[in-house]
This record gives C-alpha cells, structure tokens and sequence, in this order.
C-alpha cells in the first residue's frame, strides 16, 4: 500500500494528532521524560478540562498510558513521540530561515543534511545593506580571525579571501579547502598564481577537487559555520546573504558537509598547478 493510500484510509487518525496542538505538547513532553497532569498542564498552558480529553485519546491509541499519578508513553508511543519531534524540528529548522532557504539553490545538499536542518535552528542569515555592501564578507573575516583551522566548500573565487586565507596559512593555521575543477583553473592565473605559489611550501594547506557541479560555498570552523549558497534559478553565487552560526549543532553540520565532500573529491598537488 502505498503512502497516499494509507493517507487516504487512516488519515483521521493522522490528523487527530498532528492537527491538535495539545496532543502534539503532551507526545513531546513525555518524549523527554514521564509526567503529572499538572506539569502537562503548565507545559501546554491549558486546564485540566481541556488536557484529559487529548490524555484519553491519546490512550485510547495506545500512546500513552498512566500509572501512579505520572503519564508515560507506551512503547508505540515512544515511536510515534520520536516521529513527532523530528518533524516539529524539521519544520522548525526550515520555518526559521524560509526566506533563505526559498531564494537558494538547494539541490547540492545532500537528503542527509537537509534531513538534518533542524541542525541550523539558532543559525542567523545576515545580508548586505545599502548602509555597508560589505556586510556580510565583513562579518565572515571576522569570525575566521581567532579560527584554529578553516574547512571551505568553495564554488567561487575571491582575491581578497584568497589573500587573507594564504595569510592564515603563513601563520600555521591549518586550511583545507574542497573546490569546483573550474576554481582551480583560476587558481593558475593571477591575482590568485602568486598565493598559490607561495602556498606549495605549508603542509598546512591543503585542496581537495570535486569534479560535482558544486553550488555551496561553506566554512567551518572550530567554532563557527557559515553558509553561502546559489540563487535559486541561477548560475550566480549570492555573496550578499549567508547563513552563519557559533551553535554547537551547527558547527558540527558544517563540519559533516566538508566531510562528506572532500571524501568524495581528488586531492590536488598544488605543484603541479605551475609546471
């Protein structure tokens, strides 16, 4: 049976849980834990008169079950708990950055990092202004100054962050970079030739070459992410917004990404760049 069919046959019983926001507060709350009526009560911020009817349907689905004054969730409840608060966050991970995520070019994500959004709940999405068009490169210099090292999905070339990572390197920070078969062509001429020459001494530095269509430019840090993508419906990598974060989970996305590219990509001998 497919998923529409299913839809189609049980969903009354789907949209007895999703479409009632108390049902929803209780599976998520028991999710992280047993509890009394009184505390569902303060959770959800409703009466006892409107609480025991969720808490009796709940039952009768056998998600939920009482024992000693505390309410717990079955094993199937368990189950669907978990479901619920994947999609809570999922969605939420999505909600708070629709307009980003709307106006970019989403393709490059793989499933598993979309999948994962909710990774980049508290990341905030910066833009450049009419007051200060150098916003958002600004703020991303910014965040690499005290970096301990700096892992780069790179889709574009930038003469002045070429010039401020080669600055990195000098000075011992480690670099590794993923980037697109054409950046490298780049890389060969100047502006970008004469770091690139001085950089083949520092094993510090260090590219990998994907031969994928590469539409992201990420970094990650031990402390920071920050991600740029393409313009939805366009070749253009949009400079003006990126989505930058120092949580925790994010960083660690970020970081998961880099990875998941570079193993994917040919390491580059920079040597070989110049004969």
């Amino acid at each position: 049976m497919d998923s529409l069919e299913v839809y189609e046959r049980y969903h009354t019983l789907i949209h007895s849980v999703y479409r009632s926001r108390l049902k929803v507060q209780i599976l998520l709350t028991l999710n992280g834990g047993d509890a009394t009526l009184a505390h569902l009560r303060e959770v959800t911020g409703s009466t006892s008169q409107a609480v025991i009817p969720k808490i009796r349907g709940l039952e009768a689905q056998a998600l939920i079950e009482q024992s000693n004054y505390q309410y717990s969730l079955t094993p199937l409840g368990t189950v669907v708990a978990a479901n619920v608060e994947r999609f809570v966050q999922l969605m939420g991970g999505i909600g708070r950055h629709q307009q980003f995520w709307a106006s970019h070019d989403l393709r490059n994500l793989p499933e598993e990092f979309l999948e994962s959004i909710s990774d980049l709940l508290d990341a905030e999405v910066k833009y450049d202004t009419t007051v200060d068009m150098f916003y958002v490169y600004s703020h991303y210099i910014e965040i690499l100054k005290d970096a301990s090292y700096i892992h780069g999905l790179s889709s574009v070339a930038s003469p002045g962050l070429a010039e401020f990572l080669a600055q990195k390197v000098v000075s011992g920070i480690p670099v590794e970079l993923v980037v697109r078969r054409e950046v490298v062509d780049l890389l060969q001429q100047e502006p970008y030739a004469a770091n690139m020459k001085e950089m083949t001494s520092f094993p510090n530095f260090l590219i990998w070459v994907t031969g994928e269509d590469l539409k992201v430019g990420l970094t990650a840090t031990d402390r920071y992410l920050s991600l740029g993508l393409f313009k939805k419906d366009t070749n253009l990598y949009d400079s003006s917004t990126d989505l930058f974060s120092d949580d925790p989970q994010a960083v660690a996305w970020g970081e998961r990404l880099f990875q998941y590219y570079k193993k994917r990509s040919e390491p580059l001998k920079i040597t070989t760049l110049f004969g």
